[in-house]
């Protein structure tokens, strides 16, 4: 498909409940790429207590191209245990080139395996599926990429299978890591739990999904269920679990005590200048607490709803009663975790600028478990 477009062209969406509708999206030309990373056994991660780290690797991604490329990477979605994005053909060899730094950052760095791999929409739709992209209007200054066609999901699973790699050490040097950051403290529920929801259609385009997904959003707005992070921003908290992997995105020439020492003077710093919500050369820390609650990704679609709200025990019950009829009648296949708290990652190229992004996820597995969930229900119809 020889398309001649720019992100420019992509369609925007305002009513999030219109994500799963196939004519609000655009095709992507046949010459840009996919580029896919996941952590492999993130299981065993999540057993260990150890999320967050992922979390931060899959964010690092994003990060690590977008520093690369030297402008926004405008389509990509962050999966919790790994991330999706899109390049045009300029783009291509820079972009690997950061994802193979990342996988190897990760490895040093982290202690994780992650998987990377890039391939051609034109291969995606050789194998019989479709790459199509449109964007959420998240806030007056952000918007976030969604996805649709199933072919991120099935370069996803190319990749895990071993059929989609780059020549992993072949790139040296660290990744930029620049604005990749995990100093804000887990994200408290004032209605009840954190859900990490994700659903996906049984059978592409259907009409039915995107009822279904309408439904579901409408009924959740009707119910409460909202974005984690207060509308004031989130808690400010001393954040002791997050400043060994902060210290991480530090470059490696420099002594493992000197990056300790920079990153606890960069969150001192940080964290009086919030704490005391005095304006520093310009910086407003209440508006940029603020627009951390505007700007988060906490609802998107990537070949299928994904959803990170604070629901009552009440709408959990209803909503999983809900699903689990869609799921019987044949239309949705769905992974549902429910946890006490969710945690934040950032990727801030300048606190001056209000368009930084930050991504969140549940704090006890997130939608790596809802993914888990929905696997082990896929299997499980097929015996």
């Amino acid at each position: 498909m020889t398309l001649n477009i720019a992100e420019t062209d992509i369609p925007v969406l305002t009513e999030f409940g219109q994500a799963a509708d196939p004519s609000q999206y655009l095709a992507l030309p046949d010459d840009w790429q996919i580029g896919v990373a996941d952590i492999v056994d993130s299981s065993s991660a999540i057993a260990s207590g150890e999320y967050k780290s992922v979390n931060f690797a899959g964010a690092a991604t994003i990060s690590a191209v977008t520093n690369a490329l030297g402008e926004k990477l405008q389509l990509f979605s962050f999966g919790g245990d790994g991330a999706h994005f899109v390049v045009r053909p300029d783009q291509i060899s820079v972009a690997s080139t950061a994802l193979d730094q990342v996988a190897n950052w990760v490895s040093k760095e982290l202690g994780f395996q992650m998987r990377v791999g890039m391939i051609s929409i034109a291969d995606v739709r050789r194998a019989g599926f479709e790459v199509q992209a449109a964007f959420w209007q998240a806030s007056k200054d952000v918007r976030y990429a969604l996805f649709t066609g199933g072919g991120l999901e099935w370069a996803e699973s190319q990749l895990k299978k071993g059929k989609l790699a780059l020549d992993s050490g072949a790139s040296q040097g660290d990744p930029d890591l620049t604005g990749l950051s995990c100093q804000w403290g887990p994200v408290r529920p004032s209605r009840g739990k954190v859900i990490s929801l994700i659903v996906k259609p049984l059978e592409a385009g259907s009409r039915q999904f995107d009822q279904f997904t309408r439904d579901i959003v409408a009924g959740l707005t009707r119910a409460g269920a909202v974005n984690p992070v207060p509308q004031a921003g989130p808690d400010i908290r001393w954040p002791s679990d997050s400043m060994k992997l902060q210290s991480h995105t530090k470059l490696s020439s420099v002594g493992s005590i000197a990056r300790w020492a920079r990153t606890l003077a960069e969150t001192v710093f940080f964290w009086v200048v919030f704490k005391t919500s005095a304006p520093v050369g310009g910086f407003k820390p209440d508006q940029y607490r603020a627009e951390i609650a505007a700007n988060i990704d906490y609802q998107k679609f990537n070949d299928g709803l994904m959803m990170t709200l604070d629901c009552s025990v009440d709408s959990i019950a209803a909503l999983r009663s809900q699903l689990e009829t869609a799921a019987e009648e044949g239309i949705i296949k769905f992974g549902l975790h429910v946890q006490d708290e969710a945690l934040i990652t950032c990727v801030v190229s300048s606190v001056f600028d209000s368009s930084h992004i930050h991504f969140i996820d549940g704090s006890d597995g997130g939608y790596a478990t809802a993914m888990q969930h929905l696997r082990n229900q896929e299997n499980s119809s097929d015996i």
